[in-house]
This record gives C-alpha cells, sequence and structure tokens, in this order.
C-alpha cells in the first residue's frame, strides 16, 4: 500500500511527504528532476510529469492512494485531467485532491476553473476523493514583506469583506490527515469536500493592524487598485499569470473568501489543536528579518 504525492518538491508537497513518513506510511513522490529531490529516508523517488503520460503510468504502478497538487501554469487543467485518468485507469481508487475555496463562485478566475473542472470530472465519473478547498495562503505574503516593512503599506486587494486565510503548515498536516485516513480505511471513501480556512477572517484593514501591532509602527492598506496590483505583479512573474491574480483580486474585492458555518471548528477538531493564525504568521516574519 503506497502514497504518491505529488509537487512533492513544493512547500505544501514536501510538508504532506514528512506528515506521512513521521506516521509510518509507504509514501512515493513524483517529482521532474530526482537530483534536486531532498527527502526523508525511506521515500522512493520516482521522475516524471503531468504531460508524460508514460511516466505517469510508471509512477502509479502499485499505488493505492493519490495525492494530486497541480501548480498554476496555463495547461493545469489538462495535466489535472491526465493525472486522474491515468491514475483511474491503473486502478487507484483512494485519492485526495488540492483544489480551492469558492470555485464555483470565482468563475471567471482561470485557475479557479480549472479546478471547478477537475472538481466536476472527480464527481462525474465517481472516483473517491476528498477535495481540499483552501482559502488564500497566509505565506503568499511572504512576496510582499518588504513593502509592508520598507513602505508600511499592505499592498494585496484584500479589500472589505474578508478573507479566512490559512496557514500552509496547517493544510500539509490537513492533507496528510485525510491520506492517511483514505489509505487506512476498508474500502474506499466516498466523495467529502472540505474547506481549508484559518482562524480569522480579515479584512485588508485588519491585516494592516496586525503589521501596525506587530512592527510597532504604522503600516496602511493600500491594495485596491487591481490595476496596479496587476502591474506589480508583472515584474516577477507570466503576464498570463498576473492577469489571473489580478482577476483573484477583484473576486476578493466583491465576493470576499469566507468560511462556512462549522468550518473552523471541523478543521480544529481535526487537528486536534487551534488553527495557526495570521497574526502569529506576522509575528514569526518580523522576528526573523
Amino acid at each position: 500500500m503506497t502514497i504518491l504525492v505529488t509537487g512533492a518538491t513544493g512547500n505544501i508537497g514536501s510538508q504532506v511527504i514528512q506528515h506521512l513518513v513521521n506516521d509510518g506510511a509507504d509514501v512515493r513522490a513524483l517529482v521532474r528532476d530526482p537530483s534536486k529531490a531532498n527527502f526523508p529516508a525511506g521515500v522512493a523517488v520516482v521522475k516524471g510529469e503531468f504531460l508524460d503520460v508514460d511516466a505517469l503510468r510508471t509512477a502509479f504502478q502499485g499505488v493505492s492512494t493519490l495525492f494530486l497538487l497541480n501548480a498554476v501554469v496555463p495547461d493545469e487543467f489538462t495535466q489535472a485531467l491526465i493525472a486522474l485518468n491515468v491514475a483511474h485507469s491503473a486502478g487507484i481508487k483512494r485519492i485526495v485532491y488540492l483544489s480551492v475555496i469558492h470555485p464555483d463562485i470565482y468563475v471567471n478566475v482561470p485557475h479557479f476553473a480549472g479546478k471547478f473542472g477537475v472538481e466536476q470530472m472527480i464527481e462525474q465519473m465517481g472516483l473517491a476523493a476528498t477535495i481540499l478547498r483552501p482559502a488564500y495562503f497566509i505565506q503568499n505574503d511572504l512576496t510582499i514583506k518588504d513593502v509592508i516593512t520598507g513602505y508600511g503599506v499592505y499592498p494585496m486587494p484584500v479589500g472589505d469583506k474578508g478573507l479566512a486565510m490559512i496557514d500552509v503548515r496547517d493544510i500539509a498536516e490537513i492533507a496528510a490527515l485525510e491520506l492517511l485516513r483514505r489509505e487506512q480505511a476498508a474500502q474506499p471513501l466516498p466523495i467529502t469536500r472540505i474547506n481549508l480556512v484559518g482562524p480569522d477572517t480579515l479584512t485588508g484593514a485588519d491585516i494592516a493592524a496586525i503589521w501596525t501591532d506587530v512592527l510597532a509602527r504604522q503600516i496602511n492598506y493600500g491594495g485596491g487598485d487591481t490595476a496596479a496590483f496587476e502591474q506589480n505583479l508583472k515584474q516577477f512573474m507570466p503576464a498570463w499569470m498576473a492577469y489571473d491574480m489580478r482577476l483573484m483580486g477583484e473576486r476578493f474585492l466583491t465576493d470576499g473568501m469566507r468560511p462556512e458555518v462549522g468550518d473552523v471548528e471541523r478543521l480544529t477538531t481535526r487537528l486536534g489543536r487551534p488553527l495557526r493564525s495570521y497574526r502569529d504568521f506576522a509575528a514569526e516574519t518580523a522576528a526573523s528579518a
């Protein structure tokens, strides 16, 4: 019984692997370049990528449970569909898929719409899967810490509806728990959707106030201009991705990213501890600067 982790060298995938190894699971990691893989002892490394069907067929042999994580790339939707079809052909009946919260609401945002399409495939093909729907990753804000500390501005277009930001460490731990739950079940379990949220739903002004407290100086929220947000992103990412992120930011402003009733309590119970907060992240980031 083997658990295959895709996206294995990324921030979430690598932490998922560590949790699984700590629990004694038999783990296999799919990577593009095995020479760059650095995993705990006992993790089997296989070379492959989502568009290499033959490599996927080889990697999926003997796998009982699959963790499917796709990066935000232009062909993300195609990659996920190929992976799920190959998994289905390989007889893999236990799947955990990392989607995104509210993909049925953010329908004009490319990477949300793609993940919603993957969810529909999972449902219509009757695949036994847990669909994890994380909100905005707290650690995304590491990319703007210099703007916060250097210019005194929190620039993300969070708006005033509120985002239930979640720490990636909590995402990885919950994903590992779900993989183990499915792996250890006597029979494949039915489809389950789980919103992954943080303990607080924060507005742009709330986040600026947290940074003000943590840094002991005034930090202002200035992130309502999504056009400027897109232009800034284009300095370090492809134009298509910057536009995708702008569209997401516009939905932050109009819809927010709020939890459903009971989400926080369910996750807290599952973890057996409180969820990590944005304030914790800001304090850790400030202390390490």
